[in-house]
């Protein structure tokens, strides 16, 4: 028999280098770096335009401000009715986003792996805020609340549920399609083939592996809940007022200032401007993190 091994190493059988391929990415032309200064420029145009208004003295006969001074900043900020609404909201909104990511998760985790015929029913529920207004809604939970609960109304206790009930839809989907992509199923029975249970299965297996979608579903739902006012006016009006219902009241009033309401915007889109890019740093993090790995799943 040939011994294949030295076969191999002899002369007449010599070794083929194989040709490296320098794997890079794209490098953008310019027709793609043109659409992406235009769009920038579209999107943050409105927001540098909303920024200079906080801080313009006057801007009446010019492309720019006639002058710029932080004394609107220094008045919304030392105003105790705008630092009220400010700090209602950011927790009205803290605790929508906390109270769908622990409702939202077990039941897609359950959904997933031990009965996949609940699915359509989670699926209708979710595409429920979606066709249904807002308005709607909340004049459904008036007499409800009415009936059932009348010291709810008007309080936090009745808002916050109603929020994470219209931001369940956006913290849904996005936990799902990070539990299909980390294949929940697998990571589940491997869980269970070394002996954990149910709870240590889901603490220490799978929230690590679906982090980035647990943190743009709290964006989410915190956007969802900080911007929104339809529910805030019909379910509670001036008795929790927030900040989409104080700007609301600024434009209605005839001695509106509409610098103050120029902070207001401003500071809304800095805190989300603050989210979005701690979730693309961590959904960054954790791409990096898995690229360490082959084929194989070992170790690079």
């Amino acid at each position: 028999m040939v011994d294949l091994t030295r076969a191999q190493e002899s002369p007449a059988f010599p070794a083929v280098a194989r040709p490296t391929v320098a794997w890079g990415r794209p490098k953008p032309g310019f027709f793609g770096l043109l659409l992406l200064s235009v769009t920038v420029f579209y999107i943050f145009l409105p927001m540098i335009a909303v920024f200079l208004y906080g801080l313009a003295t006057t801007w009446t006969n010019h492309v720019t401000p006639d002058g710029y001074t932080l004394a609107h900043w220094r008045d919304s900020l030392a105003d105790g009715r705008f630092r009220v609404v400010l700090g209602r909201s950011l927790a009205l909104a803290i605790g929508t986003a906390v109270l769908d990511l622990l409702l939202v998760t077990p039941a897609v985790y359950w959904q997933r792996v031990r009965n996949p015929r609940i699915r359509p029913v989670i699926e209708i529920l979710a595409a429920i805020p979606f066709s249904v207004p807002y308005a709607v809604i909340a004049f459904g939970l008036l007499p409800l609340s009415g009936t059932y609960a009348p010291s709810l109304q008007g309080t936090l206790w009745l808002l916050l549920p109603a929020h994470a009930a219209v931001a369940f839809s956006f913290a849904y989907w996005a936990i799902d399609s990070s539990m299909a992509a980390s294949n929940v199923v697998g990571l589940s029975e491997a869980a269970r083939t070394c002996g954990a249970n149910v709870a240590t299965t889901l603490t220490r297996v799978i929230l690590p592996n679906i982090m980035p979608g647990l943190a743009s579903g709290a964006v989410l739902a915190f956007g969802v809940s900080f911007n929104e006012v339809a529910l805030v006016q019909i379910l509670c009006g001036n008795r929790f007022e927030t900040v989409p219902l104080y700007t609301l009241n600024l434009l209605k009033s005839t001695d509106a200032d509409f610098n103050s309401l120029a902070v207001m915007t401003g500071i809304t889109f800095a805190i989300t401007l603050v989210l979005s890019v701690l979730v693309v740093s961590l959904n960054k993090g954790r791409a990096a993190a898995g690229g360490t790995t082959d084929a194989k799943g070992a170790p690079a």
